[in-house]
């Protein structure tokens, strides 16, 4: 059993809570480094595909949960980090250029399409943003001169310092710039935490009066959240589309923004780790069910992937809310404190403070 006996307010936001955590990321980081050379093609791509979902579950984490604010249309901010990006290339800057750019524009714009927004609550919200990923569809087919309609676009060939990344050709290049933008945007939103802002991102979370009571300016601190939750999502989408190849219109349908919101619910709410869980579950569960119907001789069952996901995300909600890492945290937990662990000591407890009623 080990102990973190704090001494100082640093230490209470480090990092890393001790080097033995420090060690474990380390080791997690050489091996993601030389993965490559231990896989082959097929699963290096299913790899990158989980990366690239990751990153843009991260920015609906950080809305979700870390700032407890549903949003079921972050599809058209990963449509519009895709086609900023495409647009940017085409104006003649160069990959990194107008894939940091993409993101900016897009965390921009999603803060501003926020400040109305999140003046409703809950299912309201909910309705809202599922209305944004609908009608990001329409928009698309409308605005083709820069989205090229339902044709869509071809992904223009990707160099950086010198070096073309290509999918088919070196395989290995595409997962080292996923693998890159995983750790880049999960470093951020570690920090990001780590912050006053991200203080405020728990407070209002968990009781939007008792912010406030605290000096939280709760419509800045969601409109923030917001912004940079779909910075993060325009980020994973601008990956998506061009990992793909080739997108349209219908790409980036409402059905991605749905399938976030189940990833990040069955990785873990409010967890980093959760993310990647999540991304996990949703890349290689389609690719399991593929290999298991093809072994027992069957051919495809219509809506058998649709009805998998929902009872996995059904059974979360009901046995298990904190999801996978949840789930660890509590078996972890139990192994340390073993012989001693009580049975009820991970009763649920409640999520928001009663003064949330008087809203």
């Amino acid at each position: 059993m080990r102990f973190h006996f704090k001494t100082s307010y640093d230490q209470d936001i480090r990092l890393f809570p001790d080097w033995w955590n420090f060690s474990l990321y380390v080791a997690l980081l050489l091996l993601m480094l030389v993965l490559p050379w231990l896989i082959d093609g097929f699963y290096l791509g299913e790899v990158t595909n989980v990366l690239i979902w990751a990153v843009a579950g991260l920015g609906l984490m950080l809305l979700t949960g870390q700032t407890g604010q549903v949003s079921l249309g972050h599809s058209a901010f990963m449509a519009l980090g895709c086609y900023s990006c495409v647009n940017f290339m085409e104006l003649g800057l160069p990959f990194l250029a107008a894939f940091l750019l993409a993101g900016i524009v897009t965390g921009i714009i999603g803060a501003i399409i926020a400040i109305p927004a999140l003046k409703l609550h809950g299912v309201y919200l909910a309705i809202f943003t599922l209305a944004l990923a609908i009608l990001a569809d329409d928009l698309i087919v409308i605005l083709e001169p820069w989205t090229g309609g339902v044709n869509g676009y071809f992904a223009p060939v990707i160099e950086i310092f010198g070096i073309e990344i290509n999918r088919w050709a070196a395989p290995e290049t595409w997962y080292y710039l996923a693998l890159g933008t995983s750790i880049f945007v999960a470093l951020l939103y570690r920090n990001l935490l780590r912050s006053p802002l991200g203080r405020a991102f728990a407070a209002v979370r968990d009781s939007e009066i008792s912010a406030q009571a605290m000096g939280v300016d709760v419509a800045r601190t969601k409109t923030l959240a917001f912004g940079l939750s779909c910075a993060f999502a325009g980020l994973g989408g601008a990956l998506m589309g061009l990992f793909a190849g080739a997108f349209n219109n219908e790409t980036f349908n409402f059905l991605i923004a749905i399938q976030l919101l189940m990833m990040i619910i069955i990785g873990g709410l409010g967890f980093i780790h959760g993310a990647f869980l999540g991304a996990i579950v949703i890349a290689f569960l389609p690719q399991f069910l593929s290999i298991l119907t093809d072994n027992l001789g069957s051919a495809s069952i219509p809506g058998l992937e649709t009805g998998v996901f929902g009872m996995i995300l059904i059974a979360f909600i009901l046995f298990e809310p904190m999801g996978l890492y949840g789930r660890w945290l509590k078996i972890r937990t139990w192994l340390e404190l073993f012989p001693f662990a009580r049975r009820d000591m991970f009763r649920r407890q409640k999520t928001y403070l009663k003064t949330e009623r008087l809203r």
